[in-house]
């Protein structure tokens, strides 16, 4: 039977995932979350696991197409494993939700905030400063991103648990776990679409 003591940091995370800015021609607008999607992949030593994640809200503050800032939330009770299935799937999923990974009973919702927007020199093209927040715990990442004229955004972001207190097969913090290491590092890809 597979092991599920994998890193499955969806999150967020978690957020993230986070990069929920779908531009658009007014200021703060909201997007539909069913139209949009972040994906997560977790890695271990004797492999991966890879699922979805969903957005609860976003606000993006426009002007005339530029990205000025923002925020999104993201409901980590949605934490969805996608490489697995059936009681598989469910028993990973239950982990990640569970206090080893996300303690998502006592905090449903990461939340993401801008603090700075940079262009790259590209129109659409941005390198994003914010505020990541998991398990109550807030700490600056940066990640670029890249929006169309379509009010869609694309961004690649990469998260290490470790500085939210996810530790749970940790070899930064564990000793002798062998083949059941689960990395620190997990990707979250996300695609924003307007509503």
């Amino acid at each position: 039977m597979r092991s599920f003591n994998v890193f499955t940091l969806c999150l967020a995370v978690v957020a993230l995932a986070a990069m929920s800015f779908a531009p658009s021609s007014s200021p703060n607008k909201s997007i539909d979350p069913s139209k949009s999607q972040i994906t997560w992949k977790g890695y271990k030593v004797l492999g991966e696991h890879s699922g979805t994640i969903q957005l609860s809200s976003v606000d993006l503050d426009m002007s005339d197409g530029v990205l000025k800032g923002g925020s999104f939330s993201i409901d980590m009770t949605s934490i969805k494993c996608t490489d697995l299935e059936g009681e598989y799937a469910g028993k990973l999923e239950g982990h990640l939700k569970s206090d080893d990974f996300f303690g998502v009973a006592k905090f449903p919702t990461a939340k993401f905030d801008i603090t700075k927007v940079v262009s790259r020199g590209k129109a659409g093209n941005y390198k994003i400063v914010g505020n990541l927040t998991i398990k109550g715990i807030t700490k600056e990442i940066r990640f670029n991103a890249e929006t169309s004229g379509e009010g869609a955004m694309t961004a690649k972001i990469t998260v290490d648990r470790s500085d939210f207190e996810v530790r749970y097969g940790s070899g930064s913090f564990f000793d002798n776990l062998g083949d059941k290491t689960i990395y620190d590092e997990f990707d979250l890809e996300v695609s924003i679409v307007n509503g």
